[in-house]
């Protein structure tokens, strides 16, 4: 599971012109599921987000967690995230989830950061074309991927 943490000063997302997920001070969050997922990949990211602290305390040092601050959380479904652009230059997307595997887990993972952290999480439409504005504060962006994080065998 691939995630892109973009801290924002505010985010919203819109389906055929019209708003369906919207907020302030947060996390923009683009969400990439690769077929191997399950949902200890899930769990793990959740908590790594919820505990990340890269919002600026008193004395201006990265010290502060979203729930700090207040802040929300506007998540992405991303497929893209998966791109093998190796071999010529149209990507292949061979790595992604297949939509019956990454909505689910894209829900649960929404679900858990709601639930788990008590976080308040937006969302776009899984599959859907969607418009995506947001202004990156900082700018602050991290890649966090699963197979980074995780003991390897």
């Amino acid at each position: 599971m691939r995630i892109v943490v973009q801290r924002c000063a505010r985010a919203e997302v819109r389906i055929a012109g019209a708003v369906v997920g919207k907020i302030g001070q947060g996390f923009m969050l683009l969400v990439g599921i690769t077929d191997t997922d399950t949902t200890a990949d899930a769990d793990l990211l959740a908590k790594k987000i919820a505990q990340l602290r890269v919002f600026e305390d008193p004395d201006g040092k990265m010290n502060l967690a979203l729930a700090d601050v207040g802040g929300a959380i506007l998540s992405i479904s991303q497929f893209t995230l998966y791109a093998d652009c190796r071999k010529g230059n149209r990507p292949s997307f061979i790595r992604a989830a297949r939509p019956e595997q990454a909505s689910p887990l894209y829900d649960y993972f929404n679900q858990t950061l709601r639930t788990t952290y008590g976080l308040t999480v937006q969302t776009g439409r899984f599959g859907a074309d969607m418009q995506v504005d947001f202004i990156n504060d900082g700018p602050v962006t991290i890649l966090l991927d699963t197979a980074e994080l995780t003991p390897r065998s």
